[in-house]
Order: structure tokens, then C-alpha cells, then sequence
């Protein structure tokens, strides 16, 4: 398995366990689907013991509903105005771009070319977008995209702002 991770916080984003395809060469579409975890309080788990005299008093279940993206990689949702975005996306691209000329200098005018329609397209239809970050919830990090078509779920990570690691 794949984790893709971050490059400047450093923290988890996804993982290959979803299906993944590559757009224009600098951007994951990432496919989620919604999910409810259910979590049961067993009594014996808190060390209660059923009465003998009567029925179970028992405690609720709790659930929990999102993405499973989302919840797997523990991925908190970021509200930013389209101008505060855009503030932060060429401030993001710039430190991308720094990075990718210091280490894989043959990618830099790649990620620059194919990453523009990409943003413009993201800029235009700003409002169908959630914003996550990372649980670090850093500045510097990237933003990931969400966007539903019908009832799926589709988050966006710029290839060139991650790190894989094989686990």
C-alpha cells in the first residue's frame, strides 16, 4: 500500500487503497464514497454487570457519517473565501515549485503548464468545492478539493505537493 502524504506538514492525505487516476499529470482524482461508522458501548467494556433483578439498562450507539477519505486520513474541512483560496493556492504553487527546482528540476515546467487549467476550472466553479487540510491543519500544506458528482464524492491532491510512502 501507498500513503501519500503531504510534503510540508507531512501528514497523511490518502492512500492507494482508493481508487486513484492521474489528471493532466499533476493532479489526483481520488474517488471516496459517503460511509456511517457506528460505535456500541458495550457494558461490559466499562465493567457493568446485568442485574439480576430486572431488565438491561444498556447505553446508545453513536454514529458518525462523511467521506471515507475524509475520515480514514482524519482530514478536517477548511472554509477559506475564493479570494482567501486564491491568496493561498499561488502562495501553496509557489512553494511547490521552489521545492520541485531544487529536487526533480525537469518537473517544475510540467506541473506549471498542466496545473494552471486545473486552478482556473477550480476558481470558476469555487462554490461546488470543500477545502481539507491535514489534522496539522498547518498553513503551509496543501488544501485538498472535494467535489460530488451525483452521490460520489471526488477529492483532488496536487501530485507534485506529496510524498509517497510504500508501507
Amino acid at each position: 500500500m501507498i500513503i501519500f502524504k503531504d510534503v510540508f506538514p507531512g501528514v497523511e492525505l490518502f492512500s492507494d487503497s482508493f481508487p486513484v487516476s492521474l489528471v493532466n499529470e499533476t493532479v489526483y482524482k481520488v474517488k471516496g464514497k459517503l460511509r456511517t461508522d457506528t460505535f456500541a458501548i458495550d457494558d461490559k467494556a466499562i465493567g457493568g454487570n446485568a442485574s439480576a433483578e430486572g431488565g438491561e439498562e444498556g447505553t446508545d450507539a453513536a454514529s458518525k457519517q462523511g467521506v471515507d477519505i475524509v475520515m480514514n486520513s482524519r482530514l478536517v474541512e477548511y472554509a477559506l473565501s475564493k479570494k482567501d483560496y486564491m491568496t493561498h493556492i499561488k502562495s501553496y504553487m509557489k512553494s511547490v515549485k521552489d521545492k520541485l527546482q531544487e529536487t526533480k528540476p525537469a518537473d517544475s515546467e510540467l506541473f506549471q503548464k498542466n496545473v494552471q487549467p486545473f486552478i482556473k476550472e477550480v476558481l470558476n466553479d469555487f462554490k461546488e468545492y470543500q477545502l481539507f487540510c491535514g489534522e496539522s491543519m498547518g498553513p503551509e500544506g496543501m488544501l485538498a478539493l472535494m467535489k460530488w458528482d451525483g452521490e460520489t464524492p471526488y477529492m483532488f491532491f496536487f501530485k507534485h505537493g506529496l510524498d509517497e510512502e510504500k508501507v
